[in-house]
């Protein structure tokens, strides 16, 4: 598992399996979102076939599919909840994208970019959406 942490509750990675359930939750994580739509899932790895294996290992489960070029205020809200968070897509860059944008607001935006930077998804670009959600 590849794991990058954006804040001390937030991290984000690649697609997650079932068997990574364990060790997830022995990281501390106490919920997982899925950000990565079913039709890109592989059978095994749906959100489905996670959220099963969340649920038995004791963590709780979100479904938030994030189709890029089609991202809501619905997804960036659907990032916002209690506990350590571990989100997951494909590669780890939309979890990266929705949770910067959930910041916006909530702490500086030169911290938030910082922050996606040190975790190996450099996005400056993302500086005045961040800033434009911020005031809205």
């Amino acid at each position: 598992m590849d794991i990058r942490t954006l804040s001390p509750d937030f991290a984000v990675s690649p697609q997650i399996h079932p068997s990574d359930l364990e060790a997830i939750k022995a990281e501390g994580f106490t919920h997982i979102i899925c950000n990565r739509p079913e039709m890109e899932s592989m059978p095994g790895d749906k959100p489905s076939d996670i959220e099963a294996a969340a649920k038995d290992a004791g963590l709780s489960f979100s479904d938030n599919p994030v189709v890029m070029g089609q991202l809501t205020m619905e997804n960036v809200a659907g990032q916002q909840v209690e506990g350590k968070v571990l989100a997951y897509c494909a590669s780890g860059t939309r979890s990266a994208i929705v949770w910067g944008l959930a910041q916006a607001g909530k702490q500086p935006t030169p911290r938030i970019l910082a922050a996606l930077e040190q975790a190996g998804f450099p996005m400056p670009h993302m500086g005045p959406q961040i800033d434009a959600l911020a005031k809205g």
